[in-house]
């Protein structure tokens, strides 16, 4: 950490000059800043992912209770933790099997008579949404093709008197 603050200090004469002040700098000290400024990106990924896993493993066990409690396995949800409102997310990532949908579509147009492309995209997605308005007799036959997959968990720590911090 005491890198990244050192690293922006240093920098930070850098961010007082011009474009056309930097422009004019010797190559070998492009080079070297650029490779000064990667390893601090790298750095702060790396505390970045750090932080996120202290907070999933703070709040990563009351955040699955409160979604259970409201019947859904992802989306936001909220709950207080000492003064802050954390508002815990965890983003569904659909997957549809590219092959299964090709043969589905086939289907519908050939046997059902009906236009694939009232019921999904040409590139072979389902909107999700759509999904969930299918008669069940489409979802039945479509869900063999569908895989729910969750995003990364995300936290942010909002004061109870409603600033962000």
């Amino acid at each position: 950490m005491s890198d990244i603050r050192n690293a922006t200090r240093d920098f930070a004469g850098i961010d007082a000059m011009t474009v056309a002040e930097l422009a004019v700098l010797p190559a070998a000290t492009f080079v070297s800043l650029r490779a000064e400024i990667d390893r601090i990106a790298e750095e702060a990924d790396r505390l970045d992912a750090k932080l996120n896993a202290a907070l999933d493993h703070r709040y990563g066990s009351r955040a699955r209770q409160e979604r259970a409690s409201q019947d859904k396995d992802t989306g936001t949800v909220r709950f207080e933790d000492n003064g802050f409102i954390v508002v815990a997310d965890l983003p569904k990532r659909v997957k549809w099997n590219q092959q299964r949908l090709r043969e589905l579509v086939e289907l519908i147009g050939s046997q059902w008579g009906e236009n694939p492309a009232d019921y999904v995209k040409v590139k072979f997605d389902v909107s999700e949404r759509a999904y969930d308005s299918w008669p069940p007799r489409l979802k039945e036959l479509f869900t063999p093709a569908r895989t729910v997959e969750t995003g990364k968990a995300s936290y942010e720590l909002v004061h109870i008197d409603g600033r962000r911090v």
